[in-house]
Protein backbone atom coordinates (compact mmCIF):
# COMPACT_ATOMS: atom_id res chain seq x y z
CA UNK A 1 0.00 0.00 0.00
CA UNK A 2 2.15 2.91 -1.55
CA UNK A 3 1.50 5.89 -3.30
CA UNK A 4 5.51 6.24 -3.84
CA UNK A 5 6.30 3.33 -6.05
CA UNK A 6 10.04 4.08 -4.79
CA UNK A 7 9.68 3.68 -1.64
CA UNK A 8 9.51 1.68 1.13
CA UNK A 9 5.94 0.40 1.85
CA UNK A 10 4.06 -1.81 4.58
CA UNK A 11 1.04 -3.68 2.83
CA UNK A 12 -1.89 -4.50 4.67
CA UNK A 13 -4.99 -6.32 3.26
CA UNK A 14 -7.86 -4.86 2.35
CA UNK A 15 -11.41 -4.57 4.32
CA UNK A 16 -11.91 -4.92 7.63
CA UNK A 17 -8.99 -7.05 8.13
CA UNK A 18 -6.78 -3.95 8.01
CA UNK A 19 -8.48 -3.66 11.55
CA UNK A 20 -8.15 -7.21 12.98
CA UNK A 21 -11.07 -8.59 14.66
CA UNK A 22 -14.59 -6.79 13.98
CA UNK A 23 -12.62 -4.03 12.14
CA UNK A 24 -10.52 -3.48 15.59
CA UNK A 25 -6.84 -2.54 16.25
CA UNK A 26 -5.43 -4.89 19.06
CA UNK A 27 -3.55 -2.05 20.33
CA UNK A 28 -4.09 1.90 20.76
CA UNK A 29 -0.77 1.92 18.47
CA UNK A 30 -1.29 -0.43 15.80
CA UNK A 31 -3.95 2.58 14.37
CA UNK A 32 -1.66 5.10 14.37
CA UNK A 33 1.15 3.01 12.91
CA UNK A 34 -1.29 2.13 10.11
CA UNK A 35 -1.73 5.50 9.45
CA UNK A 36 1.66 6.69 9.27
CA UNK A 37 3.08 3.77 7.45
CA UNK A 38 0.44 3.45 4.73
CA UNK A 39 2.15 5.86 2.06
CA UNK A 40 5.66 4.50 2.91
CA UNK A 41 8.43 4.43 5.44
CA UNK A 42 10.69 7.35 6.29
CA UNK A 43 13.27 6.83 3.47
CA UNK A 44 15.95 7.21 5.89
CA UNK A 45 18.57 4.92 7.66
CA UNK A 46 16.52 4.62 10.39
CA UNK A 47 13.04 4.15 9.68
CA UNK A 48 11.94 2.61 12.50
CA UNK A 49 13.18 5.38 15.19
CA UNK A 50 11.97 8.08 12.84
CA UNK A 51 8.32 6.52 13.00
CA UNK A 52 8.94 6.37 16.43
CA UNK A 53 10.13 9.64 17.02
CA UNK A 54 6.84 10.88 14.91
CA UNK A 55 4.55 9.04 16.96
CA UNK A 56 5.79 9.82 20.02
CA UNK A 57 6.31 6.16 20.82
CA UNK A 58 9.54 4.03 22.01
CA UNK A 59 11.12 2.61 19.31
CA UNK A 60 10.83 -0.79 20.97
CA UNK A 61 7.28 -0.25 21.01
CA UNK A 62 6.70 0.47 17.17
CA UNK A 63 9.01 -2.75 16.24
CA UNK A 64 6.88 -4.87 18.95
CA UNK A 65 3.68 -3.76 17.18
CA UNK A 66 4.41 -3.97 13.90
CA UNK A 67 5.54 -7.53 14.47
CA UNK A 68 2.52 -8.77 16.34
CA UNK A 69 0.41 -7.26 13.51
CA UNK A 70 2.62 -9.37 11.18
CA UNK A 71 1.52 -11.93 13.09
CA UNK A 72 -1.90 -11.51 12.91
CA UNK A 73 -1.85 -10.99 9.44
CA UNK A 74 -3.07 -7.37 9.94
CA UNK A 75 0.11 -6.22 8.25
CA UNK A 76 0.90 -8.70 5.29
CA UNK A 77 4.67 -7.71 4.23
CA UNK A 78 7.08 -5.06 4.59
CA UNK A 79 9.68 -4.15 1.93
CA UNK A 80 10.56 -2.20 -0.57
CA UNK A 81 8.37 -1.18 -3.54
CA UNK A 82 10.94 -0.54 -6.55
CA UNK A 83 9.51 1.83 -8.88
CA UNK A 84 9.70 -0.54 -11.76
CA UNK A 85 9.60 2.04 -15.05
CA UNK A 86 12.63 4.04 -13.37
CA UNK A 87 14.53 0.34 -13.27
CA UNK A 88 13.85 -0.18 -16.85
CA UNK A 89 11.02 -2.64 -16.75
CA UNK A 90 8.32 -0.67 -18.97
CA UNK A 91 6.65 -3.99 -20.65
CA UNK A 92 3.77 -5.23 -17.84
CA UNK A 93 1.88 -8.21 -19.09
CA UNK A 94 -1.33 -9.70 -17.02
CA UNK A 95 -1.03 -13.45 -18.26
CA UNK A 96 -3.90 -15.05 -17.80
CA UNK A 97 -4.33 -19.07 -17.98
CA UNK A 98 -7.15 -21.47 -18.12
CA UNK A 99 -6.27 -24.49 -15.54
CA UNK A 100 -8.19 -26.98 -13.76
CA UNK A 101 -10.20 -25.74 -11.08
CA UNK A 102 -9.13 -28.64 -8.73
CA UNK A 103 -5.54 -28.19 -9.37
CA UNK A 104 -5.65 -23.87 -8.82
CA UNK A 105 -4.05 -23.91 -5.33
CA UNK A 106 -1.42 -26.25 -6.67
CA UNK A 107 -0.86 -24.42 -10.10
CA UNK A 108 -0.90 -20.98 -8.88
CA UNK A 109 1.53 -22.01 -5.76
CA UNK A 110 3.99 -23.05 -8.55
CA UNK A 111 3.21 -20.07 -10.58
CA UNK A 112 2.84 -17.50 -7.73
CA UNK A 113 6.37 -19.00 -6.48
CA UNK A 114 8.32 -17.85 -9.53
CA UNK A 115 10.76 -14.79 -8.97
CA UNK A 116 9.45 -12.98 -12.04
CA UNK A 117 6.26 -13.31 -10.90
CA UNK A 118 4.71 -10.51 -9.15
CA UNK A 119 0.99 -11.07 -8.20
CA UNK A 120 -0.62 -14.27 -9.00
CA UNK A 121 -4.15 -14.37 -8.28
CA UNK A 122 -6.90 -17.29 -8.79
CA UNK A 123 -10.38 -15.15 -9.98
CA UNK A 124 -13.81 -16.80 -11.43
CA UNK A 125 -14.09 -17.46 -14.88
CA UNK A 126 -16.58 -15.82 -17.09
CA UNK A 127 -17.90 -18.34 -19.36
CA UNK A 128 -18.18 -18.54 -22.27
CA UNK A 129 -16.32 -15.54 -23.22
CA UNK A 130 -13.13 -15.94 -20.58
CA UNK A 131 -12.47 -19.20 -19.53
CA UNK A 132 -9.09 -17.96 -17.72
CA UNK A 133 -8.90 -18.06 -14.19
CA UNK A 134 -5.40 -18.01 -13.17
CA UNK A 135 -3.54 -14.91 -13.27
CA UNK A 136 -0.42 -14.10 -13.10
CA UNK A 137 1.72 -10.65 -13.55
CA UNK A 138 4.87 -10.43 -15.38
CA UNK A 139 7.20 -7.31 -15.85
CA UNK A 140 10.08 -7.18 -18.42
CA UNK A 141 12.14 -4.74 -20.08
CA UNK A 142 10.24 -5.79 -23.38
CA UNK A 143 7.15 -7.48 -24.56
CA UNK A 144 9.82 -10.14 -25.85
CA UNK A 145 10.74 -10.12 -22.48
CA UNK A 146 7.31 -10.71 -20.83
CA UNK A 147 6.45 -13.23 -23.45
CA UNK A 148 9.48 -15.59 -23.07
CA UNK A 149 8.47 -15.31 -18.76
CA UNK A 150 4.95 -16.73 -20.11
CA UNK A 151 6.35 -19.26 -21.99
CA UNK A 152 8.07 -20.34 -19.04
CA UNK A 153 4.58 -20.06 -16.85
CA UNK A 154 3.26 -22.39 -20.15
CA UNK A 155 6.25 -25.13 -19.96
CA UNK A 156 5.78 -25.18 -16.19
CA UNK A 157 1.89 -25.40 -16.34
CA UNK A 158 2.06 -27.84 -18.99
CA UNK A 159 -1.11 -29.82 -20.17
CA UNK A 160 -2.84 -28.27 -16.89
CA UNK A 161 -2.91 -25.21 -19.35
CA UNK A 162 -5.66 -25.39 -21.69
CA UNK A 163 -5.40 -21.96 -22.97
CA UNK A 164 -3.81 -18.76 -22.43
CA UNK A 165 -3.06 -15.15 -23.32
CA UNK A 166 -1.05 -11.89 -22.21
CA UNK A 167 -2.86 -8.85 -21.60
CA UNK A 168 -0.12 -6.10 -21.84
CA UNK A 169 -0.25 -2.51 -19.69
CA UNK A 170 -1.13 0.69 -22.50
CA UNK A 171 -0.77 3.21 -19.46
CA UNK A 172 -1.11 3.95 -15.85
CA UNK A 173 -4.26 5.13 -14.74
CA UNK A 174 -4.24 4.79 -10.48
CA UNK A 175 -1.47 3.38 -8.48
CA UNK A 176 -2.64 3.62 -4.88
CA UNK A 177 -3.71 0.76 -2.15
CA UNK A 178 -6.58 0.98 -0.04
CA UNK A 179 -5.90 3.94 2.54
CA UNK A 180 -7.80 3.82 6.13
CA UNK A 181 -9.06 7.36 7.21
CA UNK A 182 -7.49 9.14 10.08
Amino acid sequence: MNERPDAAAIDAPDSDEAGGEGGTFAHPLDRRLVLATQGGLPLVARPYHALAEQLGAPVEDVMARLAAMLERGVIRRIGAVPNHYAIGYTANGMSVWDVPDERIDELGARVGGLAFVTHCYHRPRKLPDWPYNLFAMVHGASREEVQAKVAEIAALLGPACRAHDVLFSTQILKKTGLRIGG
